[in-house]
């Protein structure tokens, strides 16, 4: 983004909040390791101590903060780049969608979330990603509904997570799929799940696993039919 001017790290601060991030297009990565994941320069870097002090939502800071534009795609982008997408629906706890949007990059997918998930770019969902938050194509804030009948128009197969009664995971076909997942405990609405094809579920000992160990198996197993 040539030509932005610099932020002061009391500016830079207020993208700790998400309607100053949204206003701004700009969101704060932080550490060393993320920032080398970055494919370009950030925008701006807070190295100083006190700088770093006033921009970091860590309690013990851990190293620099990138300043960097919004990276989010729009949904045909999304189901033009990739074979699986994750689809989180209604996922608000943001290590979890930090760490399915990880998992998707490590598989090659792509991620969508749904209105009412966690913000791509709170700082804790950037901090989840290990820095996959530059690798992989998201599109936030979707309907759900809409980006189901979107895909499936697009010849992706459309697979609902639920907890009980659905095929085994070995059984996703090998196709391009869009993988929904929805909260631990509430899970997917009915009406999404009507919306898709086909049920899969996958077995566990736990009453239940969460939104992101769901989505990384199901990851994995879209990724062996891509490989085999």
């Amino acid at each position: 983004m040539p030509g932005t001017p610099a932020l002061s790290p009391r500016r830079a601060a207020k993208l700790k909040a998400k309607k100053y991030r949204e206003a701004e297009r700009l969101f704060l990565a932080e550490g060393a390791a993320v920032l080398e994941e970055a494919p370009s320069r950030p925008l701006q870097v807070f190295d100083g101590v006190e700088q770093v002090r006033r921009v970091s939502t860590l309690k013990t800071p851990a190293g620099p903060v990138g300043l960097f534009p919004f990276v989010d795609v729009a949904a045909a982008v999304l189901l033009s780049s990739v074979r699986c997408v994750v689809l989180l629906h209604g996922v608000q706890d943001p290590g979890n969608v930090g760490t399915a949007i990880r998992s998707a990059h490590a598989f090659g997918a792509g991620v969508a979330l749904s209105r009412g998930s966690a913000d791509l770019y709170n700082p804790k969902t950037v901090r989840a990603t290990m820095g996959s938050i530059f690798h992989t194509p998201v599109t936030r804030e979707v309907e759900t509904i809409d980006f189901l009948a979107e895909a499936g128009r697009a010849g992706f197969g459309l697979i609902a997570a639920v907890p009980e009664d659905g095929s085994m995971p070995g059984s996703l076909p090998r196709k391009r799929l869009v993988l929904c997942i929805g909260a631990e405990g509430s899970g997917l609405p009915e009406d999404i799940v009507r919306a898709c094809e086909m049920r899969v579920s996958i077995p566990s000992l736990a009453a239940s696993l969460n939104a992101s160990v769901a989505a990384s198996i199901l990851l994995y197993e879209a990724y062996t039919r891509v490989l085999t």
